[in-house]
């Protein structure tokens, strides 16, 4: 049966849906049934990208009625999808899930957890941003079978487009939300790239006239929650235009919604009913969200062509008093220009490339551009593309910046003819003459008809553009790398490999392992280091400014001489799939057939992390696992206890001081401990010897290829509890263990060791008597360490636990003139805990399991009434519980904010403290090692 030829646009603001009837060449939209009222069900072809889930009673399922049976995908009883949630969103704060294409992009969160609505309280329902994406398709799915009951959307050709920006992790989860909409077979297209075949279809029988004088078309694709630029060079090959795409920009989550949350932020102080120069009361991360989408229609009416001198935007009241405690303020035309112009289209004429540094539109938990000026992110992208552009042009390299000769402008946003004026005008003031603007008469839906058109081209019936990889792969060598640094790799897959070709690194063999899980970490690039692109095989070294980190990649290779043989030479190839993702395979290289897929690793943190191959291990590493072997292997050997107690003197003596053991070095220790777990039993010096080596080797639990694995290499010995637990030393040390890996252990894993951080710091005497066996005894200050580490437990519980240390550190008496060791000490060690605990940004957990803001709050106003003069852990405690995120969710008050900055500086406090509360900023150094209660591996790096 010929198919519908379907193409989907899953856009941050809307979705939509054209296609082709079989044997048709006319592209039609599909008009999306959906609820625009309760009870009130109509076609549009544009279904808004959000969900809203009801208040329980707030809505009758009839109200809810669509004309087919409905099944959300997160298992929802009651959503509202599309127009009607947009409308119910802006009347109610806190119910609306939005721009959840972002969060997929977001590697910060968890992105499979229920997250969204982000920042709405406990009891409202949530999903994760893959569901939520699903939903929509899957709302799709239901409106066109409904439509079309004898050709399921599922069987037809399906285009789904994307940003061409979107990273592997964010690809596979894509086609993750399509499976789970019941669309497992589709292809995906680059959304600037679906626009322009848009733009071509519609100009097929004059193409030639139109693109006679065009060299390089950029598409400038600015849409709700992304910008993307593209370029694509335009060649005459016997008088017929052929594209070819030479460029792609990096992932920039910046668009339409930073815009509208700059003008809520403007508007903010107004609805209060401030005057805008004093300290504005802000309002709650749902109660700003409702505004953002009030300033988003007042955008649109005042950036439109017949635009009224200004606009008023009201914030209904909520409750009983909707309408009662409305609050309304004016926003002016001018105003608007102002900030959306000036702000995110200045004319640049200096071609500056976006600022470094952290901007102040960081809100609702996604990490927006530090930079809002969309004209210095496109000087940025034409300068590391300036090579293939000259070309293209045909121009010399005399320095200056090449601009593209061509402009198609799409994404809503210019849908505002002052912002396409705008981009148009910077680009023809740069090229010292004015450009060609190829029309988008409807960018709202180009991108979808675009799918179409490309399915079309590729059947042979509309105008195609070539393109391949986007962007060029490589495989980390070494992980002794921090920013501003080279990265040593090699080239897997170079930019423009045409799709299902597949490379083979023949020249570069590696050894793996067999029967035991094997990672890779690869990192992608749209730049050409040495000024040429790289080919597949070459050793570059690439600036580490200019790469993208991608989810690790994995498998078991499992052979059928994996018994006889632990390792095999292996070969890796990759290709680019025909669905538009990146596939790496490893070969046997001995001639078999032998292929093993490594597949990315898509949940769970992205953490900063080395690579299996290549790092460089001293030469004493041999003679220290054969020290190893002799305390803890297997074979009898007549150790005395001065030996094993010794053990770690010898490893440093062989391998230098611990201090500046490396990762991979570390882990290689630690596999040969591991290995030999069972050696610790032999006495207690064993045990202790053994505890104090492994957590060390291991810590933080996370950053290296196989961590993963080791730590469940290690978990199940947690339930055997302790040889030696009558042992202090050995107690003491079974728990640091604990608390050195504790970032490496999922929630699971994390919520046991609560059990026993309870249990030992709360039981009555009753509950002791009937300790079971395997739960080894630890004093309060192995507890304090263990549970403020635990950052993947429910906030629920931290905020428990951050009341309970504020209780006790309120209870100290208070230092007298003469420094009490015993005080100093106990308040170091509660405020020490209720830092990490009560942390904003945690050092390895999600954003959406920190404390409760409101609770920190409360501890913070506790800690203000003691003397941080002669406490000095309390300044520390307050400015990590006062750190700003630039998420208001997370964040506290102002007007507490302006306490907490008062006071450290006062007392005197280093100047890192202050600034990590006045401005979202990393931690230095200095910080970082005394949150996590010891300094890192040398080359790791926490990512924040």
């Amino acid at each position: 049966m010929t198919r519908y030829l379907v193409s989907i646009d899953l856009g941050t603001t809307n979705t939509a849906l054209a296609y082709a009837a079989p044997g048709a060449d006319r592209l039609e939209l599909f008009s999306i049934d959906q609820l625009v009222a309760p009870g009130e069900v109509a076609g549009a072809p544009l279904l808004p990208s959000v969900r809203y889930h009801p208040l329980e009673g707030e809505l009758a399922d009839a109200a809810l009625q669509l004309p087919w049976q409905q099944r959300d995908v997160a298992g929802l009883k009651q959503v509202v999808t599309g127009r009607l949630a947009r409308t119910l969103g802006a009347q109610t704060p806190g119910r609306l899930v939005a721009s959840s294409k972002s969060w997929l992009s977001h590697p910060g969160v968890d992105r499979m957890a229920p997250i969204l609505p982000w920042g709405a309280d406990p009891e409202v329902p949530k999903v994760s941003p893959v569901a939520a994406s699903a939903s929509y398709l899957a709302h799709l799915r239901a409106a066109w079978n409904t439509r079309f009951p004898h050709a399921p959307l599922e069987r037809q050709q399906i285009v789904l487009t994307i940003p061409a920006s979107f990273d592997e992790g964010a690809r596979a989860l894509t086609l993750e939300a399509a499976r789970m909409a019941g669309l497992p077979s589709l292809s995906l297209l680059e959304e600037p790239q679906a626009a322009l075949y848009d733009w071509l279809y519609r100009h097929r029988a004059t193409l030639v006239d139109e693109l006679a004088a065009t060299r390089l078309v950029l598409v400038a694709d600015v849409g709700g929650g992304t910008t993307d630029f593209t370029l694509v060079k335009v060649e005459l090959d016997a008088g017929v235009p052929k594209l070819t795409r030479i460029g792609v920009g990096n992932h920039l989550i910046l668009g339409g919604d930073n815009m509208d949350l700059a003008l809520a932020h403007l508007l903010e102080p107004r609805l209060a009913g401030q005057n805008e120069t004093a300290a504005p009361q802000r309002m709650s991360a749902a109660r700003l969200a409702q505004l953002t989408e009030r300033a988003r229609a007042a955008k649109e009416r005042l950036l439109a062509a017949d635009a009224p001198e200004q606009a008023t935007v009201t914030l209904l009241g909520s409750g009983s008093r909707l309408i009662g405690a409305s609050r309304s303020a004016a926003l002016a035309r001018e105003e608007v220009e102002r900030i959306v112009l000036d702000g995110f289209f200045p004319l640049n004429p200096e071609q500056e490339a976006p600022r470094r540094g952290r901007g102040a539109l960081v809100e609702f938990g996604l990490p927006y551009a530090s930079d809002p000026a969309i004209t210095r992110h496109l000087a940025g992208f034409l300068r590391q593309h300036a090579a293939a552009a000259r070309d293209a042009l045909g121009l010399p390299d005399d320095g200056r910046l090449p601009v593209p000769d061509a402009l198609l402008l799409n994404g809503g946003v210019f849908r505002a003819d002052a912002l396409a004026q705008r981009l148009a005008d910077t680009l023809a003031a740069w090229r010292g003459q004015p450009l060609k603007v190829l029309h988008n008469d409807d960018p709202d839906v180009a991108v979808a008809r675009g799918g179409v058109a490309y399915s079309l081209a590729r059947q042979g019936m509309a105008p195609a553009i070539e393109s391949g990889a986007a962007r060029s792969y490589y495989l980390l060598l070494d992980g002794e790398n921090v920013p501003g640094e080279l990265l040593h790799t090699v080239c897997i897959l170079p930019r423009g490999t045409k799709a299902g070709t597949e490379v083979r690194l023949a020249q570069r063999t590696f050894a793996l392992r067999l029967g035991r899980p094997v990672r890779f970490h690869l990192v992608s690039s749209i730049a050409d280091p040495g000024g040429r692109p790289p080919g597949a095989g070459d050793l570059v070294e690439l600036p580490a400014s200019e790469a993208v980190r991608l989810p690790a990649i994995a498998t078991v290779l499992r052979g059928v001489d994996s018994a006889a043989r632990t390792e095999i030479p292996v070969q890796l190839a990759a290709a680019l799939s025909e669905v538009g993702t990146l596939e790496v395979h490893s070969l046997a290289a001995d001639g078999s057939d032998q292929r093993w897929q490594l597949e990315f690793q898509l949940r769970g943190l992205e953490e900063e992390a080395e690579p299996e191959l290549g790092a460089a291990l001293p030469a004493q590493l041999i003679e220290a696992l054969a020290r190893i072997d002799r305390i803890f292997g297997t074979r009898s050997k007549q150790v005395d206890s001065r030996e094993v107690r010794q053990l770690r003197g010898t490893l440093e003596h062989l391998l230098g001081a611990r201090e500046r053991w490396t990762t991979p070095l570390l882990r290689r220790l630690f596999d040969a401990l591991i290995a030999r777990a069972k050696g610790r039993r032999r006495s207690a010096e064993h045990e202790r010897v053994w505890l104090n080596l492994v957590g060390y080797s291991l810590r933080p639990g996370f950053g290296h290829p196989l961590d993963d694995w080791r730590i469940e290499q290690l978990w199940p010995l947690f339930e055997a509890g302790a040889q030696y637990h009558k042992d202090s030393q050995v107690r003491a040390e079974w728990w640091t263990l604990w608390r050195r890996v504790a970032g490496g252990l999922d929630t699971e894993a994390q919520l046991r060791l609560l059990d026993d951080f309870a249990f030992n710091l709360q039981a009555d005497p009753d509950e002791r008597a009937h300790r079971p066996a395997t739960l080894v005894d630890g004093n309060e200050d192995d507890m304090l360490r263990l549970g403020a580490s635990l950052e993947r437990i429910p906030a629920a519980y931290k905020d428990e636990i951050g009341n309970w240390l504020v209780d006790r550190i309120m209870a100290t008496p208070a230092p007298g003139a003469k420094a009490d060791a015993k005080t100093t000490a106990r308040y170091a060690r509660y405020l020490w805990a209720l830092a990490r605990v009560g942390a904003r940004r945690p050092l390895h957990g999600s954003a959406h399991e920190v404390a409760s803001a409101g609770a920190a709050q409360q501890w913070l106003e506790s800690l203000l009434q003691l003397d941080w003069k002669k406490i000095e852990p309390a300044g520390f405690a307050a400015a990590h519980l006062a750190r700003k995120t630039g998420d208001r969710t997370r964040d506290i008050s102002e007007a507490v904010r302006e306490a907490v900055l008062n006071r450290l500086t006062g007392t005197g406090a280093p100047a890192s403290w202050p600034a990590m509360v006045r401005e979202v900023l990393e931690l230095d150094q200095a910080s970082e090692t005394r949150m996590l209660g010891e300094a890192l591996p040398p080359g790791l790096k926490l990512l924040h």
